[in-house]
């Protein structure tokens, strides 16, 4: 079955984007507004897409019906920082607290009680629980249609938990040990970190080539 994505309303879309673009990594994003309150929320429409300069990608869903700014959106435009916190499995409550429709005047480090530590380099805290910390400055934001605006943030620190680390001269991670989670189909699915396997990349072998033409 084909779906022509240029004429399906919105929310036909994001249920086919969704539930096969997974699984996807979560964003824990920290970010301070103009007068100092702390924002945190997760979002999944997010990964890494470059290392010269290191890039992440963001894309932020605006409110559904007056189409305007969330909060994270409006304070990275505001001020040009915020911190990705990578989502551990002891930390996904405390994560899904955070994606309540809060008002804009409260915080919700305060509301599900996240543990926070000073950045180095941007205003907004990171937070201490999370295996993963990025802290970024914005780069480009970018208001693809009406639903959505697209943030293109530059890491500039990353903060890694000490436990984390088997090898710091070779830059040596236990990822598996991270237990990170991710976000799959469907509404409040998850997947853990856990079930992986591992493909050398092969080398290119001309005679592959010669193979397929003598079958022909």
């Amino acid at each position: 079955m084909q779906f022509d994505m240029r004429a399906l309303p919105m929310v036909t879309r994001y249920k086919i984007v969704n539930s096969t673009i997974t699984p996807r990594p979560i964003a824990w994003i920290t970010s301070q507004s103009a007068e100092g309150i702390v924002n945190a929320a997760p979002y999944s429409f997010f990964n890494c897409v470059g290392t010269e300069p290191p890039l992440v990608a963001l894309g932020l869903l605006k409110e559904p019906m007056s189409r305007g700014l969330k909060n994270t959106a409006s304070n990275i435009i505001a001020t040009g920082e915020f911190v990705v916190n990578l989502v551990c499995e002891a930390d996904a409550e405390r994560m899904n607290l955070c994606s309540v429709d809060a008002p804009a005047d409260v915080s919700e480090i305060d509301y599900a009680g996240i543990q926070t530590a000073p950045s180095e380099l941007v205003a907004p805290p990171r937070i201490v629980t999370s295996p993963v910390s990025f802290e970024c400055r914005k780069v480009a934001a970018m208001d693809i249609g009406a639903m959505q605006t697209v943030v293109i943030g530059e890491i500039l620190m990353a903060h890694i938990r000490d436990e984390f680390i088997t090898d710091r001269e070779r830059v040596y991670f236990d990822t598996p040990a991270m237990k990170l989670i991710g976000r799959t189909h469907g509404s409040g699915w998850y997947v853990r970190n856990g079930d992986s396997f591992q493909m050398d990349r092969p080398r290119y072998d001309p005679s592959r080539m010669a193979k397929d033409r003598v079958a022909e």
